[in-house]
C-alpha cells in the first residue's frame, strides 16, 4: 500500500514539474521575496476580501470578465460604432472644400511645402491638384460636403466635423495602429478592447466587441488593430461576417447535442478552475469565459446577424445587398448589435487607398464608386439609430488613418496616369455623431489648399480621450498594469475635444 501511494505521490509531483515553464520559474522566484517581503510590511493582516472570493477564490469579475461596469463618472453614451475608412480616404474630395487649391490646380507645389516633409511616393516638385468633386453648403450649419455624397446631406446636421485632424505616421499599418491602439507599433491593446476592459458588455450572449470588414481585405495593420495586446485576451475583437455562418464552425458538428456540448464545458472549466487556483493566470480564466461565451453564442449570433428578417423599407433604407460581404449590410448589423447590447462595433472598409495608380484608385472616378458605397448605408445608420432612439446613447465616428494630399502624386518623378494623391497626415478630416456631440459642430480649419490645420488642429490620440470621455472615463485615470507601469491608451499625450461636445 505504501508503495502505490509513493507512486502516487511520485506520479502528481512529476506531472505539476512538467507543468512548469521557465516562465513559472522566474515569475515564481521574481515575486516570492517580495511578498515575503510585503507580508512582514503589512504584519501579517493582509487585505480583505469580498465574500464571493473568501468562499470560492474568484470574484464576479475573474469569473465573467465582461460582467457590466459602471465607469468612474457619468457618461453621455454606452455604446461605440467606429466606421474606418481603410486606406485613407480624401477629405478634399469629400468634406474639406478648397476653391484656392482648384485656382492653383495644375501648377508646381511650392519648396516651402516639400522641404523637410517626408511623402510615401511624392518625389521631386509635383503639380498641384485641385478638387474633383463640386462642392455645396447644405443643412441648418452650413457646413460643405461634396456631391459625392448626396445621402450624407441629409443628416450632415447631426454630425460634428473634426477639419485638422493630424496624425505623424504616414504609412498604413502604422497609422491605423496609432489610430486604434494608441500606438504605431504592435503589441497595444485596441479602443475596442480597452472599451470592454473597462464596461464589459450588457449583453451576455454575445461578444462585447464585434469586428465587421468589407471591402475584400482587412486592414493593412492585419486584425492586430482589434487585438486586446497586453490585455485578456477575452477582450479582444470578435470578427463576424456578414455572408455565410456570421462566425466559423458556430454550429456543431452531428452527433453532438446541446446537453452533451454544455456538459463538456463544464467539465472542460473544471479543470481550467483548478489550473488558475495553482497559476492564477488571467489567460486561463479568459478561456473559461470564452468556452461558456462561445456556447451561448450558439443561440443568439445567427439570430442577430440575421438581416433577412429586417422590414423591406429598413433595407431599402440601407441599400442592403442580400447573401453579399458590404458596408451596406455591415452598417444594418452595426445598428442590430448595439440594439442588442454589444458594447464596441468596429467596421473596417477597404479601398480607399487613392493614389492614382489605376482607374479605381483614382480620386475622381474610383472615390465617386467607393463613396456610392458608403453614402446610402452610413446615412442610413444615423437615421435609423435616431428613428429607434438609439443616436443618444451611441457613439458613431467615422474617419481614416490619415488624408491625402493637395498635390498629384508624382511616383518616381513621373505623374500617374491617373488623378491621385499620396498619402498626408498634417491634417484630415473626421466626423462624430450621437449622444453628447454637438450637432452641426464644425471644428478645425486648414490652411487654402488643405496642407496643414492652422486653427483648431488636434491629434489621433485627442480623439481617442474624447471617445473615452464620452464613455465616461478620464483617459489619463484610466490604465492597466504592465510591465512594471501603468499604460493607457493614449500613452502621455491627449485632450478632449471640448469643442464638439454638446
Amino acid at each position: 500500500m505504501k508503495d502505490k501511494l509513493d507512486k502516487l505521490v511520485y506520479e502528481k509531483v512529476r506531472r505539476e514539474l512538467e507543468a512548469q515553464t521557465r516562465r513559472h520559474f522566474i515569475k515564481q522566484c521574481a515575486t516570492g521575496m517580495g511578498s515575503l517581503a510585503l507580508g512582514s510590511l503589512y504584519l501579517g493582516c493582509g487585505f480583505p476580501k469580498k465574500k464571493e472570493e473568501k468562499q470560492t477564490g474568484f470574484s464576479e469579475r475573474d469569473l465573467n470578465p465582461l460582467a457590466t461596469m459602471a465607469p468612474p463618472f457619468a457618461p453621455k453614451v454606452k455604446n461605440v460604432i467606429f466606421l474606418h475608412m481603410a486606406g485613407a480616404p480624401s477629405q478634399l474630395e469629400m468634406f474639406d472644400y478648397k476653391p484656392e487649391l482648384l485656382k492653383l490646380h495644375d501648377q508646381d507645389c511650392p519648396q516651402s511645402l516639400l522641404e523637410g516633409k517626408k511623402f510615401a511616393f511624392i518625389r521631386g516638385t509635383p503639380k498641384l491638384l485641385g478638387p474633383q468633386a463640386n462642392f455645396r453648403q447644405v443643412g441648418e450649419a452650413g457646413n460643405w460636403v461634396s456631391d459625392n455624397l448626396p445621402h450624407f446631406k441629409q443628416v450632415i446636421d447631426e454630425v460634428a466635423f473634426l477639419k485638422a485632424v493630424h496624425t505623424d505616421q504616414f504609412n498604413h499599418g502604422p497609422a491605423q495602429l496609432l489610430m486604434h491602439t494608441g500606438s504605431p507599433r504592435l503589441g497595444r491593446p485596441s479602443l475596442g478592447s480597452w472599451v470592454t476592459y473597462g464596461l464589459g458588455s450588457e449583453n451576455q450572449n454575445l461578444p462585447g466587441f464585434v469586428v465587421l470588414t468589407s471591402g475584400g481585405k482587412v486592414p493593412s495593420a492585419g486584425k492586430s488593430v482589434w487585438g486586446s495586446g497586453f490585455l485578456p485576451s477575452v477582450y479582444q475583437g470578435v470578427q463576424c461576417r456578414s455572408q455565410g455562418d456570421p462566425v466559423l464552425y458556430i454550429e456543431d458538428p452531428k452527433g453532438m447535442s446541446r446537453d452533451l456540448k454544455k456538459s463538456t464545458i463544464d467539465a472542460i472549466n473544471t479543470i481550467n478552475k483548478a489550473e488558475y487556483a495553482t497559476y492564477a493566470d488571467p489567460e486561463i480564466l479568459a478561456r473559461i469565459n470564452q468556452y461558456e461565451m462561445a456556447y451561448r453564442m450558439q443561440i443568439a449570433v445567427p439570430e442577430v446577424m440575421n438581416i433577412n428578417n429586417e422590414p423591406a423599407h429598413i433595407k431599402e433604407l440601407y441599400g442592403i445587398v442580400p447573401g453579399k460581404e458590404s458596408f451596406a449590410n455591415n452598417c444594418l448589423l452595426a445598428r442590430k448589435l448595439v440594439e442588442q447590447g454589444v458594447r464596441f462595433v468596429q467596421l473596417y472598409d477597404w479601398g480607399w487607398d487613392a493614389h492614382g495608380t489605376a482607374k479605381e484608385t483614382s480620386v475622381d472616378i474610383g472615390l465617386q464608386g467607393k463613396c456610392q458605397e458608403i453614402d446610402r448605408p452610413m446615412s442610413a445608420l444615423l437615421l435609423d439609430l435616431k428613428q429607434r432612439g438609439l443616436l443618444e446613447e451611441t457613439l458613431v465616428v467615422w474617419g481614416g488613418e490619415f488624408g491625402r494630399t493637395p498635390m498629384q502624386e508624382n511616383r518616381e518623378g513621373k505623374t500617374q496616369s491617373y488623378k491621385g494623391r499620396d498619402h498626408h497626415g498634417d491634417a484630415f478630416t473626421m466626423w462624430m455623431a450621437g449622444g453628447g456631440i454637438r450637432k452641426g459642430a464644425s471644428h478645425g480649419r486648414t490652411d487654402d489648399i488643405g496642407f496643414s490645420g492652422v486653427d483648431g488642429r488636434v491629434s489621433v490620440y485627442d480623439v481617442n480621450a474624447t471617445i473615452l470621455h464620452l464613455l465616461g472615463f478620464d483617459h489619463e485615470q484610466f490604465t492597466f498594469q504592465f510591465q512594471g507601469r501603468p499604460f493607457r491608451l493614449t500613452d502621455v499625450e491627449g485632450e478632449v475635444i471640448h469643442e464638439i461636445l454638446a
